[in-house]
């Protein structure tokens, strides 16, 4: 009775040791090793730096866990990651041995850890990075990297590499990284926003952020490849799904712009990215409005949707959508959002959703998407899209 147990557990510690050391030798294989982490931006930078990589000539493949998960072959095609059940960072040995297969030279794997216990074991066991990116610190995963941003900016430090070098657009704490990096003996660079500039930005057929290219640029240079080709490569790469895209759609006399940010799901970004659409200045004749999608099993986020559409947005609107929109909307009213300015569509199917946003237009209006973009809001993106008359 005490045999067959005892066997079974050494069995378990063999093939561990087993499978560590195959690990080790593929990992010796890649000399240049990229972990992409940080609140936003993590699907679109490892793109862009595959992209650039690529263009310089250096063989790369990449592993994205955005809107979908995806692999970025040599070649630049894509495959869908095929797993069985939920999400687990162990995939991440499976990717490693895609690429050594595929005869890479560089890998860029975004980071799939959330909890701050899984953050180093990515770095220090399953990556063990040369080159590290933290794209920035924010306010999301609260309930799981909590609960204040400070201690989210802990938790990302956790994935600098080891005698390394880090990249990062943060600014407001970046002097979390800058101790950790010193303590693991990794160079810190910290880029500005300003190393990428407007002209750099039109090249592409969808909106990128300056921060993303910046970053980009700086881990392409330090890796050899110059500026101008690394930009090339960039823009002609494939974008995140789920990236901030613009859609204009005319039905009978209206006129409306839809505003793809559901990706941009936590409040720094979300206010980033009205201010710099101008939609702070109201247009004459142009109603705003906040298309929030919601999902029932995320609390801590739903509250911060309420604040935001009740404090910070200045539409002249707000529709809410998907599950859980009764406590949204009775939190957003509780922060004095007038219930009159308020529509709540939850459980309506995205057809449905987007008739109902068009009747809310009088002539000509910009609709902006934020929240969640997984399920249903790609669904109403979707019927935003193949309704455009002109994009960006």
């Amino acid at each position: 009775m005490i045999i067959v147990p005892a066997v079974l557990a050494a069995s378990l510690v063999t093939y561990g040791v087993w499978e560590t050391r195959r690990h080790e030798r593929v990992l010796s294989t890649i000399p240049v090793r990229i972990h992409v982490n940080g609140t936003r931006g993590k699907s679109s930078v490892t793109r862009l730096i595959a992209g650039g990589l690529r263009a310089g000539g250096r063989r790369t493949f990449a592993k994205t866990t955005g809107t979908t998960a995806r692999m970025i072959q040599t070649d630049g095609s894509e495959v869908d990651v095929f797993r069985v059940g939920r999400p687990n960072i162990i995939e991440q040995t499976r990717i490693f041995r895609r690429a050594a297969e595929a005869g890479a030279e560089v890998i860029i794997l975004e980071c799939m850890a959330v909890t701050p216990d899984l953050q180093p074991i990515s770095e220090l066991r399953l990556v063990r990075s040369t080159v590290g990116v933290i794209t920035n610190i924010r306010a999301d995963h609260l309930d799981v990297m909590g609960p204040s941003v400070d201690d989210v900016g802990r938790a990302l430090a956790q994935t600098i590499p080891v005698r390394g070098h880090l990249f990062t657009a943060e600014h407001d704490r970046v002097e979390f990284l800058a101790s950790e990096a010193r303590r693991r003996g990794t160079v810190l660079h910290v880029i500005e926003e300003s190393s990428a500039a407007e002209s750099d930005l039109k090249g592409f057929t969808y909106c990128e952020h300056a921060e993303n290219v910046g970053l980009a640029l700086a881990v392409c240079s330090h890796l050899g490849v110059d500026s101008t080709t690394a930009l090339r490569g960039m823009q002609a790469a494939a974008p995140d799904p789920g990236v901030l895209r613009r859609y204009r759609v005319r039905i009978g006399s209206k006129e409306v712009e839809f505003i793809n940010a559901f990706a941009a799901n936590d409040p720094d970004s979300t206010r980033l990215i009205w201010s710099r659409l101008g939609l702070d200045r109201p247009e004459p004749g142009v109603r705003r409005i906040v298309l929030a999608n919601c999902r029932g099993d995320r609390l801590e986020r739903s509250g911060q949707i309420a604040q935001l559409v009740a404090r910070h947005l200045p539409a002249d609107h707000v529709v809410l959508s998907g599950e859980g929109t009764a406590l949204v909307a009775l939190r957003a009213v509780s922060n004095g959002l007038d219930r009159a300015r308020l529509s709540d569509f939850g459980g309506m199917g995205a057809e449905l959703v987007f008739e109902r946003v068009i009747n809310l237009v009088p002539e000509r209006g910009v609709v902006v998407g934020i929240g969640n973009i997984v399920g249903l809001g790609q669904e109403i993106a979707l019927h935003f899209k193949n309704r455009a008359v002109a994009r960006d």
